[in-house]
């Protein structure tokens, strides 16, 4: 039995190793984390114990996540949402609670079941798994598509749904009448604890947090949101409903104070750990001699559920006003298990309502869920363009819809992302008379934007035939708005693989990922903060007293050393030359098989002595994508190299000749 000391040290060497190795895959970290537990646990190498300090921890864990899921729970969100949340995800989960008792009543013949243990299972077969599936559709930028956000929507009832359950369960073994008394009793005491948040907690968080806020004091205010969230799981706890749910109210009560985003920022380090160490306690618990003994029961426990909760999210999505495609993305998506279900099925474990043996075929089969869904979700596309007859048509729609905005424009810039920033730079293309087309994947924003007259539509710039219809071909210039960095990389492998060279503008939101997105085919990345830092020196130097044309001139001078671009612009036959022959431009020249460059390096050519300088270097790959080059004096050029050089007219047509 190792110490106290010992065990800590386990689980967060082997919770390092397990997101590591995961990520490197590219898989969620929570799948990590029950692959270790499942590893480390007492039923395989048994290097750590499910002891009760690990659990109490652990359960600190659902605490946190609750209450982030409370912060998530204002009214504005819930009513922008009621449709989907109340509607599709109520109907999701209270006809997979009730279709759970005949479902048991057809598996009597493998493994007895009371209905009273069927109704538990349903409550933890409801619930899918928010961490993973919103971890993947963020990577994938499906969040705000339309099978995105029916995916949410479920997930928030199912969240909240999860409150009822943790209240109802310990009734179920009670006797109707006492069932009665219990779950009324339950619905006051939340009917009480709604109303004191929504009439007297608002304002008492908001004055109290004003307060604490007041004292400058990280540290005090820090201690105050632990007490308060702490505090309120005590108290739920002590009236005898569960910790989650006190967490959860708090969540919610901070959600209406003006302090909301600083809480989940600071509240998220704690909540991810020990939120890591629920999930390894989760894998402890599997036992891989009940999967032996008794596989016939894990398989049909795995397929069984899978198959019927994407079949009725699906049909639930379609009775909702989707169409067949979206409706069986949606599904798969949620058709896993989740992590709410495996603190349900800890508490039915805790009540005595199944045998042991079930419930571990029940976590095994929930686990390895789990482990189906990242590529349930990375297929999904796929299978809903092979079963649902008409996607191909809706899709061929949309494009035609793209296309319809972009036939007639030339040279005209893409945006990608019509948020605050894409919204921005297309009314200054407006003001200029330059043609653009928008792309968005959020149907609201792009209805009433389209409504008031921009040139945007829905689509996905991630996907080649979208940039194929926004004519990418005749564009002069694309810009990527997003702040996912993930989502820009996507975006820009599209582009380097269609329009090699293209002028392709980043937006990020500091300086972190600036060499993978340049090396990706970034022509040029504008960091936010770096941009926030320097009007904010502008400023004070003005303050100071520093001349405007000095101000100017070393903001400009600053800008120069950080982008490229500024030193010059790829120049058209319509461009102005700023009245002389000194304007620097941007110049693009493909090396063809017989140019005198070919063979020669970088430093050979002393290009430099043109008066130019060598902005980048594109080389194709065995893929047909064309990748940027590390500049280096040794760095030799090849036939079909893509060299981008900056100078004057002169200076960048005596280089051209040289080069060719």
């Amino acid at each position: 039995m190792p110490s106290v000391l010992q065990l800590t040290l386990i689980l967060l060497a082997s919770g390092v190793a397990g997101v590591v190795i995961f990520r490197y895959f590219g898989l969620p970290p929570i799948l990590g984390y029950l692959a270790i537990g499942v590893l480390i646990g007492p039923n395989a190498l048994a290097l750590a114990n499910d002891s009760s300090t690990v659990k109490y921890l652990a359960e600190f864990g659902v605490v946190f996540l609750m209450f982030s899921i409370g912060l998530e729970f204002n009214l504005h969100k819930l009513r922008s949402m009621r449709n989907i949340v109340f509607g599709l995800g109520g109907s999701q989960v209270v006809l997979t609670m009730l279709l759970a008792v005949p479902a048991s009543l057809l598996m009597n013949w493998i493994y007895p079941i009371s209905w009273q243990a069927a109704i538990a299972l349903g409550g933890a077969l409801a619930m899918s798994s928010t961490a993973i599936v919103t971890k993947l559709m963020s990577d994938r930028s499906e969040l705000e598509t339309e099978h995105g956000r029916n995916v949410v929507g479920i997930l928030l009832f199912q969240d909240l749904a999860v409150v009822f359950l943790l209240i109802l369960l310990p009734s179920l073994g009670k006797n109707p009448k006492d069932l009665f008394v219990a779950l009324t009793t339950a619905s006051i005491k939340i009917t009480i604890a709604l109303t004191l948040i929504f009439f007297i907690g608002q304002s008492l968080m908001s004055r109290w947090f004003r307060l604490v806020a007041k004292l400058r004091s990280q540290e005090l205010f820090m201690l105050n949101l632990l007490l308060i969230v702490l505090g309120m799981a005590g108290l739920t706890e002590h009236f005898g409903l569960s910790l989650a749910l006190g967490a959860f109210l708090a969540g919610m009560l901070i959600s209406e104070t003006p302090y909301r985003h600083q809480v989940e920022e600071d509240v998220k380090p704690f909540r991810d750990v020990l939120l890591g160490l629920f999930f390894i306690t989760i894998g402890m618990l599997l036992d891989f001699n009940v999967i032996r003994e008794q596989w016939l029961l894990v398989l049909l426990l795995l397929i069984g559920p899978l198959v019927f909760k994407f079949g009725l999210i699906a049909l639930l999505s379609r009775a909702f006003g989707s169409s067949p495609g979206i409706s069986i993305r949606t599904g798969l998506c949620l058709a896993q298990a989740g992590e709410f279900g495996f603190v349900l099925l800890t508490q039915i474990d805790g009540l005595d309502l199944i045998d042991l043996v079930l419930s571990q075929a029940v976590l095994a089969a929930m686990l390895l869920s789990m482990f189906c869904a990242p590529f349930l979700v990375e297929y999904s596309d796929r299978i809903a363009m092979r079963f649902s007859s008409n996607e191909w048509l809706l899709q061929s729609l949309a494009l035609t819809r793209v296309a319809a905005k972009s036939v007639r424009n030339e040279n005209h810039v893409i945006i990608c992302g019509f948020g605050r920033s894409g919204q921005s730079l297309a009314r200054m293309l407006d003001q200029e008379k330059i043609p653009y087309i928008a792309l968005d994947l959020d149907p609201d924003r792009v209805k009433e934007a389209a409504a008031a007259g921009d040139n945007v539509v829905y689509g996905d710039a991630s996907r080649e035939n979208y940039l194929v219809a926004a004519g990418l071909s005749r564009a002069k210039t694309v810009v990527i708005t997003y702040a996912d960095t993930a989502a820009s990389l996507r975006v820009l492998r599209q582009v380097e693989h269609l329009r090699p060279g293209m002028t392709v503008l980043v937006r990020t939101r500091d300086d972190a990922d600036i060499a993978k997105l340049q090396a990706a085919g970034a022509t040029e990345v504008v960091p936010e903060l770096i941009e926030g830092s320097l009007m904010i020196a502008s400023h004070v130097l003005l303050i100071m007293g520093v001349p405007m044309r000095k101000v100017v001139r070393r903001i400009t001078t600053a800008r120069e050393e950080r982008y490229s671009l500024l030193r010059g612009y790829f120049r058209g036959a319509g461009d102005d030359d700023f009245g002389s022959n000194e304007s620097w431009r941007l110049h693009s020249i493909t090396l063809l098989p017989n140019s005198q460059a070919v063979g020669k390096t970088l430093g050979e050519l002393q290009l430099e002595n043109e008066g130019v300088s060598v902005q980048a270097v594109r080389r194709k790959g065995r893929n047909a994508d064309y990748a940027k080059l590390v500049l280096m004096p040794d760095l030799t050029l090849e036939a079909n190299d893509i060299l981008v050089i900056s100078g004057n007219s002169e200076a960048t047509d005596l280089a051209e000749a040289k080069l060719l």
